[in-house]
């Protein structure tokens, strides 16, 4: 909760302010009582028009003051908390965009996109009522049972019995919602992921008559997110019946021993009334606790959950030593090189070792499973090697700037993912200060840009949420026109011409040709390995052979195989016959 709350200190000046407006208010809040004091003991017990005219100016006067320093201490407190909230949002977002990819498991997106959005709203809310009430109300308990004594020792005792009962039972209160709190926060977390669920696969749900299920299940979790959040509702709104009983019971105390005290001369009425005064405004003090221990147990719980973000530590830092220097011709060297998923104990990926030279264009195969997309993860860091080095034109990628690595690389993942907005945004994406020109030769190339001119609005079409107006080989080509627009000198092409017929892959196999860039291509496709510069060949996470097409096809039999599975004996003896 510390750390989260440190991010107020840029706005020092203005909660300053805030508070001093708001001492403003309690001033004139204390001191009234006193003027009432006077008012009934000089001027109504005496019938002095003059002074009660005189005192009564006074309060108009003073409530004036006070009235439009709690008109600038709510718009300087809410200037504050929504500079605070802006600042920890920025805050959160930069941190996400620093995880690695093993660190986005372990945060699930719905709880991300919770804790930037409700997380950080019940933390501005907290630091508005901190600058509105949250300090006037202690303040105001604590200085108005002085004042009372100040007035009336004896009638202002029983306060020092009632105030520290009740504020002990606050505490109590506050500790046990905040409990609450923390998992209302979980259970909100779980609605809002069956929610985003559903709305990236409302087509599979629809298309398996899934609806009633999932309505199902989204009712059992919000039932339980209603059920969970009435029963801390429940806990919360007891508190101000009981110290509305308390308090009520000690102003009751107060006025028969006053009645007494007056009766003997040791006490006046204006006395008795400004002791029933600051009871009364206590009373109000105490009641306001009710909405600041809601906004401040929810705002523990939340800021716990957002603390948890902030400080967590990042597993993919820049070297203190690093090479500054561009990557020039993208040749690739991966030496001894082994590799498993964090929290996992089985390598994916074990002692591999291979060789590419600057613009080669590389085919990767193997089966389901072999490690292929995670081969090739590791070229831009999205995760690090467990054992061995991965070189750059050389130099070790980890000596590398990251910002700078990635800048080199083109990738294209194998789940397709298009951000809402126009073509023409998509496409642009990878790259800063595109011109036109750039962008229609990298569509060309990708085989996209007459496809994208026979819409309406050409790079102008608007594409839906994930590219959901687009077909599967559409959206393939607009992410490889995405990748090719930063003219990279390695281009990562994870399985992204499956969607493809042979005629459109191989026109854009060719296109690929006039970037002078290193190419690796993940595929199940022989006819596009048989394109390719060098195949490497993958089984079960170790490296199985490495070569041309003609030489895997005579000296391995598991790629012979893979062969003839697509192309038949025929396409065998044809290959064999032209080498």
């Amino acid at each position: 909760m510390r750390y989260v709350l440190s991010y107020l200190k840029s706005y020092r000046k203005w909660m300053i302010i805030a508070w001093m407006l708001m001492l403003i208010e309690l001033f004139v809040e204390l001191w009234h009582p006193l003027l009432m004091e006077k008012i009934i003991d000089n001027g109504v017990m005496k019938n002095d028009l003059h002074v009660i005219w005189k005192w009564g100016a006074v309060m108009v006067a003073t409530s004036l003051l006070a009235f439009l320093s709690g008109i600038a201490n709510s718009f300087a407190a809410a200037y504050v908390g929504q500079q605070y909230g802006f600042a920890l949002r920025n805050a959160l977002f930069q941190k996400v965009q620093s995880f690695s990819l093993f660190h986005f498991s372990q945060f699930p997106t719905a709880s991300l996109i919770t804790r930037m959005t409700n997380d950080v709203s019940q933390m501005q809310n907290m630091v508005f009522m901190s600058l509105r009430v949250m300090l006037r109300a202690p303040l105001l308990i604590i200085f108005g049972v002085v004042m009372a004594l100040f007035v009336h020792v004896k009638l202002a005792l029983i306060l020092l019995i009632v105030v520290p009962a009740s504020l002990a039972f606050l505490l109590f209160m506050m500790n046990k919602a905040a409990q609450f709190f923390t998992k209302v926060q979980h259970i909100l977390d779980r609605v809002n992921s069956i929610m985003s669920e559903n709305i990236a696969g409302i087509r599979l749900i629809k298309a398996w008559g899934r609806s009633l299920y999932e309505k199902r299940r989204f009712t059992e979790t919000n039932q339980a997110l209603m059920t969970r959040t009435m029963t801390v509702l429940r806990l919360i709104e007891t508190i101000t019946p009981v110290l509305l009983l308390v308090m009520n019971v000690a102003i009751v105390i107060i006025l028969l021993i006053g009645r007494v005290e007056i009766h003997t001369g040791s006490a006046t009425a204006g006395e008795v009334v400004a002791v029933i005064n600051y009871t009364t405004r206590m009373t109000a003090a105490l009641s306001i606790f009710t909405f600041v221990t809601t906004a401040f147990s929810r705002a523990k719980a939340s800021g716990q959950r957002i603390a948890n973000i902030l400080t967590a530590p990042v597993d993919m830092l820049d070297k203190d030593k690093r090479d500054e220097q561009p990557v020039e011709t993208g040749s690739i060297q991966f030496e001894n090189v082994s590799f498993r998923y964090p929290e996992t104990d089985v390598d994916v990926l074990r002692d591999i070792s291979f060789s590419i030279g600057a613009h080669e264009t590389v085919a990767i195969l193997g089966e389901t499973g072999s490690g292929k997309s995670s081969l090739l993860q590791l070229i831009p860091r999205l995760y690090d090697a467990t054992d061995g080095t991965i070189k750059m034109d050389g130099i070790d990628i980890r000596q590398i700037r990251q910002e700078r690595l990635r800048t080199a690389i083109g990738f294209v993942p194998q789940d397709i993912l298009l951000f809402s907005g126009t073509i023409r945004d998509n496409i642009c994406f990878g790259m800063d200060n595109v011109t036109e020109e750039e962008m229609i030769q990298a569509a060309k190339n990708a085989q996209i840009h007459d496809t994208i001119m026979s819409f309406p609005e050409g790079y102008d079409t608007m594409v839906g949420q994930k590219g959901v107006t687009l077909s599967g080989g559409q959206k393939q080509r607009i992410s490889i026109a995405r990748a090719l627009v930063r003219h990279p000198k390695i281009l990562l092409l994870d399985d992204s011409t499956s969607a493809l017929d042979v005629q459109t892959e191989a026109q854009l196999l060719q296109g690929l040709k006039s970037y002078s860039c290193t190419t690796l291509i993940v595929t199940q496709k022989i006819s596009t390995a048989m394109e390719a510069d060098t195949i490497i060949l993958l089984k079960d996470g170790k490296l199985l052979a490495h070569g041309t097409h003609e030489y895997l096809l005579r000296t391995n039999g598991l790629y012979s195989k893979l062969v003839e599975s697509q192309l038949g004996k025929k396409g065998i003896s044809d290959v064999k016959s032209t080498t």
